[in-house]
């Protein structure tokens, strides 16, 4: 079993700053469509539907030369 560490920090209205174990994430929207970046280089898009626990999350790496 691993240990977990992450903090959430709101910076303004519509952005996060998301610090963890592995480093900071930046993340933009609001509770139901939101944008971030993972310290690890991946893209996540979450899509959440009001009033139901129902949500629909993509993401891909991003590709560095």
């Amino acid at each position: 079993m691993g240990i977990r560490f992450s903090k959430s920090v709101k910076i303004g209205k519509y952005l996060r700053l998301n610090i963890s174990k592995s480093g900071v994430g930046v993340s933009v929207g609001n509770k139901f469509y939101r944008v971030g970046i993972s310290p690890k280089g991946i893209i996540r898009k979450t899509l959440t539907l009001p009033k139901t626990n129902l949500s629909y999350v993509k993401q891909r790496k991003i590709k560095r030369k």
